[in-house]
């Protein structure tokens, strides 16, 4: 599973985890029932955004969930998923984008797609994903030949692209596929009036999509060698923050316009999920105003001396004297043996292991591995869903890129500082 939008389970609550469970669950039965199983690889967090909207606009009726059967995901569990068009629509946006992603991958030559019996049976896989999304597609009224141009045009974008070219010439044509999938979600839940709102959200959301894989790709692509849009246009990461942050604000007014029966999950995977996605993108802890790290990093508290805690007193930690006193607080020896700590044969000691005379040096770290090819992910991501690692298990890295992600069910326990989302931002009164 790929996406930005990764919301952590104890940040949604009970109520609103379960309602992202039944659409990532019915993104990925809809996959199944209309593809076959292996379609069920191109889940993606992203994806399902698009049914969620399509059932936050629409007025409640029965049809909109059904009980599933024991998924080894869930761990052998029935659930309520998600059902109707807005799952079979995301599913047909999630297997164009994957046919795109393939045909970057085989185009790139990565991993074991640089052979060429490997490349083709790749691209047929594209093709065959591309039919059948454009078939699902028809099937709820959309018409997917607006992403397959906005990824034939990609290329020829990147490719005139270069020093001084503007950054969201590059991003248009992602900008231009999502903002049609997510007008086309008001055509399926009956409400005409929200297409251009959610068609601007949408286009802004294709933005940050594609500027958050920038940044987090960019010390990977130039290792590699592969093209990257920040590089290549030699876009500082000042003015990357500024237009994801932006964006951002940008989809916060477009939902504000927009109609909803019950828009609580949706406002906070697009108002607030992806304020933490930026923030995780570009490395910050605060809410997605650049402002707000500005005042932090650039020294509300006054800057920093001698490094980030600042000079300690002269003489130590402790002033210029010894807070034991004179003496030494083990008495000349070690109480586990050894000598002293600071001394001959002490931990930290020549000859001791710290590597501070003869004993043994501490050793550099590993290079990170690189990304893993198309075929080699799939092969980890099937195993990652056999062992319920994806659903159940707190942390697991990713298949093709091995990024540390979270398992979507876990319970994650870490101090966000941001349990009530609306606290530490002042774009709405929505009271989550």
């Amino acid at each position: 599973m790929f996406g930005i939008v990764r919301p952590c389970s104890h940040r949604l609550g009970e109520g609103l985890k379960t309602q992202w469970m039944a659409h990532l669950c019915g993104l990925c039965l809809a996959l199944r029932g209309d593809h076959g199983q292996f379609a069920r690889v191109v889940t993606n967090y992203d994806g399902l955004i698009i049914s969620v909207l399509t059932e936050a606009q629409a007025e409640r009726s029965t049809g909109w969930r059904r009980t599933a059967g024991p998924c080894p995901l869930r761990g052998m569990r029935t659930a309520s998923v998600a059902q109707g068009e807005g799952a079979r629509l995301a599913a047909a946006v999630s297997l164009v984008l994957a046919s795109a992603k393939v045909r970057d991958h085989v185009v790139d030559g990565d991993g074991i797609l640089a052979r060429r019996p490997v490349a083709v049976a790749a691209r047929r896989v594209a093709r065959n994903w591309d039919k059948a999304g454009a078939r699902t597609g028809a099937d709820v009224g959309f018409d997917t030949a607006v992403l397959v141009d906005a990824v034939e045009r990609q290329a020829g974008v990147e490719a005139l692209a270069g020093p001084g070219t503007s950054l969201l010439a590059v991003t248009e044509p992602t900008e231009t596929a999502t903002a049609a999938a997510f007008a086309h979600t008001a055509v399926l839940a009956g409400r005409p009036g929200n297409a251009a709102p959610l068609a601007e959200a949408g286009r802004l959301f294709g933005r940050l999509a594609h500027l958050l894989d920038a940044v987090e790709d960019k010390a990977a692509d130039a290792a590699s060698g592969a093209w990257n849009p920040l590089t290549a246009t030699g876009t500082s990461p000042a003015e990357a923050r500024r237009l994801a942050d932006d964006a951002l604000h940008g989809i916060r007014l477009a939902l504000r316009d927009a109609e909803f029966t019950d828009g609580k999950l949706a406002h906070l995977l697009l108002a607030h999920e992806l304020g933490r996605s930026i923030d995780r993108a570009f490395g910050t802890d605060a809410c997605g105003h650049a402002h707000e790290v500005t005042a932090h990093q650039g020294g509300s508290f006054g800057p920093p001396q001698g490094g980030g805690y600042g000079a300690p007193p002269q003489g130590g930690p402790y002033g210029g004297g010894n807070p034991y006193g004179d003496g030494n607080p083990y008495g000349g020896g070690n109480p586990y043996g050894g000598g002293a700590p600071g001394g001959p044969d002490g931990p930290v000691g020549p000859g001791g292991p710290g590597g501070f005379g003869g004993g043994p040096a501490f050793e550099p770290q590993p290079p990170k591995p690189g990304k893993r090819g198309f075929w080699a992910g799939c092969a980890v991501a099937i195993g990652l869903c056999c062992t319920c690692k994806v659903c159940c298990a707190d942390h697991y890295e990713g298949p093709w890129s091995r990024k540390k992600r979270e398992g979507c069910c876990n319970n994650c326990d870490c101090d966000c500082g941001c349990c009530g989302i609306c606290e530490c931002c002042s774009c709405c009164d929505c009271g989550l």
